[in-house]
């Protein structure tokens, strides 16, 4: 399925209210629930996921080996197959497109935790800067009391849209801040500081952030 379509496939989800029922449902990516898979294992149920268009399994394989910094072409590979054999159960977390720094952005949301919960949610937005050089992305950090989705929408259309995501903004990086989700404001603009600096000071080009 080509990435276009992805992002049209995974909004007609949402707009139906589709939901699954699979044992790893609850696994959040961040605990990388397949981690002691070793490589042929891990391969193997990959295989088995796709063979039953299981679109959640296949994703935390790609996912683990992502982590494990697979090539990019082993990485986009996956992703192609698993969008061609399980689009209808692919989890929002999984990026549609492969970013070399996705293992750095995991590292650096988990060192920010807070326990006051409130209505405020902390997102990521993959930017596109192709037109600089190949293969060059960057990220947008922002915080809002809307869900993610609905905010990236806004931002799409224009309505109190920072530039860089009207203009560049690819999809959210849903998985990293799964944990920054309900949060009090006062640690939403904590957090939204400190992370860009984080992701900044490890390389990645940061939009937002403020």
């Amino acid at each position: 399925m080509p990435r276009g379509q992805r992002f049209a496939y995974r909004a007609d989800l949402r707009d139906i209210g589709w939901v699954s029922a699979h044992p790893l449902d609850d696994a959040r990516p961040s605990a990388r629930p397949l981690r002691t898979l070793t490589q042929p294992e891990l391969k193997a149920r990959f295989r088995a996921a796709l063979e039953a268009g299981d679109g959640v399994t296949g994703a935390h394989c790609v996912h683990e080996a992502w982590m494990r910094d697979a090539f990019a072409a082993q990485v986009e590979a996956a992703l192609d197959a698993l969008w061609r054999r399980a689009a209808g159960s692919i989890p929002e977390w999984l990026p549609m497109h492969y970013v070399a720094w996705l293992p750095i952005v995991y590292d650096a949301a988990a060192r920010f935790r807070t326990r006051r919960r409130g209505r405020q949610n902390i997102y990521l937005v993959r930017l596109d800067y192709t037109d600089r050089g190949a293969g060059m992305h960057g990220v947008y950090v922002g915080m809002t009391s809307y869900p993610p989705h609905q905010r990236f929408d806004q931002h799409r259309a224009g309505i109190r849209a920072a530039g860089s995501v009207l203009k560049r903004g690819q999809e959210l990086l849903i998985g990293p801040v799964l944990h920054l989700q309900r949060i009090a404001q006062v640690d939403a603009e904590r957090i939204e500081r400190d992370m860009a600096l984080a992701l900044a000071d490890a390389g990645i080009l940061v939009e937002g952030g403020h």
